[in-house]
């Protein structure tokens, strides 16, 4: 089968060529990939900064040579612990070395597509709708009626995060560039604050949780636009392939919430298939869906990585593995 691999660090090292086909376990199955997507969780793999071979302990080399997450295909084949799952189904979730033309993937980490939702729509949600679900409701124990801004409502994370916060109830603030406001009004967030010409930390409104998905400004100047008893959900920050990387913000913002009425809260978002479902649910009844900037062949992935490294992506970056190759 045709897959994206690697052997070094960076993105010139990613390559296009023939693997063997992988093998499943008890609990796994096997699928054949047409769509995946492209998240920071790849950025961030492939361009290795210090911070990610040190957590990882591969200074040197990676030790997977795979790459990828999320997908939505077809089930070839199933494991013998598997019973709810059949050859033909076709299902979304993650799995490890998703950019190949086959994938084993967990069967508690996928769940059922429904066919009303396309393969390049399903395979967007996983890692950044689960993100934002998570964060919403868990992370942010978001109420109807609360004031919910989100930091960064332009990218894959948070065009889902103003779309779930809505359908949670609340009364949504997006921050993000000129080019997007329109597409934040159009998912639901009823004032949407342009960083170009506003500084959002300046604001008279003051909001019951934060999602910080851009981390652009300091937990101390975002107190300015929280309620007193405000949570701040740390998604991330901006992409950097510095020693860092993301922790320093993310750190920064915990010593600065110290002693502080209004708290700051992590999260590492978790895969489950109760959750996928969740998110279907949503997808169905029209209070979802993907926004997709640009689509990519499984042999252009490395274009596609790079283009998610400028910064600038409108929603999801999906990778077409159907497609001519």
């Amino acid at each position: 089968m045709k897959a994206i691999v690697r052997e070094k660090f960076g993105v010139d090292a990613l390559e296009f060529r023939d693997t063997p086909m992988p093998e499943i376990k008890d609990d796994q199955v096997l699928v054949r990939v047409h769509a995946a997507s492209v998240n920071p969780v790849e950025f961030y793999e492939v361009y290795a900064p210090p911070f990610v071979r040190l957590m990882g302990a591969q200074l040197r080399r990676p030790k997977d040579h795979r790459v990828g997450a999320d997908f939505a295909g077809t089930i070839e084949s199933v494991g013998k612990d598997v019973t709810d799952l059949l050859p033909g189904d076709e299902v979304f979730g993650t799995a490890g070395g998703s950019w190949a033309e086959f994938a084993a993937a967990t069967a508690t980490r996928i769940a059922r597509k429904p066919k009303s939702i396309s393969f390049e729509d399903a395979a967007a949600l996983p890692v950044a709708a689960l993100t934002a679900l998570q964060g919403v409701r868990d992370a942010g124990s978001v109420q109807p009626g609360q004031k919910v801004l989100v930091n960064g409502g332009s990218g894959g994370v948070g065009t889902y995060a103003i779309q779930i916060a809505k359908a949670w109830g609340a009364e949504v603030t997006a921050v993000c560039s000129t080019g997007n406001v329109e597409q934040a009004s159009a998912l639901g967030a009823d004032r949407v604050i342009d960083y170009n010409h506003d500084d959002f930390t300046k604001g008279s409104e003051h909001h019951d949780v934060m999602l910080d998905i851009a981390g652009s400004k300091s937990f101390l100047r975002c107190r300015r636009v929280l309620s007193r008893d405000a949570t701040v959900v740390v998604v991330g920050a901006k992409m950097s392939a510095s020693f860092l990387g993301p922790l320093k913000h993310m750190v920064g913002t915990k010593l600065e919430s110290i002693g502080r009425s209004q708290k700051a809260k992590f999260f590492v978002a978790k895969v489950g298939t109760e959750d996928l479902a969740v998110l279907t649910g949503l997808m169905e009844s029209g209070k979802l869906r993907s926004v997709i900037d640009r689509r990519f062949t499984l042999g252009e992935a490395a274009e596609a990585l790079r283009y998610l490294a400028q910064g600038h992506a409108r929603g999801k970056v999906v990778i077409n593995v159907a497609r001519a190759v």
